[in-house]
């Protein structure tokens, strides 16, 4: 008889947390940098500045996933904070799925799959039927996650911008749970 070690996804758990914890504002952060930075990179050929990362942080609140208007997760890899998602309701059967973040080091672990997991269960506690959300083109491991997880690519929906460039949806069907 051998023991089995388990896989490395299956030391990954995901619960509802206050977005304003500390664990959440760092990770908030850290995902803020993370894309802010790919996008200062990609479009000035350049890093942020630290005043220029902090002031773009600020201007983005996450205080909106929180109930009744949405809610907040954070995954943990050996019992550590190490990933993230916010939904925040969109109409009565509609939830926007924002802030995805799983640590560059962590990425590949199965942390990303279990969170789009617990998103799914999460959303449809809310009451929603389906979930969506936008995204940048460079954000290739993001839009990869999406799309092994269900997710496909639909018309824009609300406001657009510069931060919005593909937009992806996901029903809520008993094929999906």
């Amino acid at each position: 008889m051998t023991d089995t070690a388990p896989s490395r996804s299956d030391l990954w758990t995901v619960t509802t947390a206050d977005v304003t914890s500390p664990e959440a504002e760092a990770l908030l952060r850290e995902y803020y940098y993370d894309v802010a930075n790919r996008y200062y990179r990609l479009h000035l050929g350049r890093e942020g500045t630290p005043e220029q990362l902090e002031a773009g942080f600020a201007d983005s609140p996450s205080d909106d996933l929180t109930a009744p208007t949405g809610l907040f997760l954070l995954g943990r890899y050996h019992g550590a904070a190490q990933s993230c998602a916010g939904l925040r309701r969109h109409d009565a059967t509609t939830v926007e799925l924002t802030r995805v973040f799983v640590r560059p080091g962590l990425r590949g672990t199965g942390g990303g799959a279990r969170l789009l997991a617990a998103v799914d269960e999460t959303a449809r506690a809310m009451g929603a039927e389906r979930i969506v959300l936008d995204t940048r083109l460079d954000l290739v491991e993001a839009r990869a996650l999406y799309l092994r997880n269900g997710y496909r690519e639909i018309p824009a929906y609300g406001e657009t911008g510069p931060y919005s460039e593909i937009w992806y949806g996901k029903e809520l069907t008993a094929a999906s749970r």
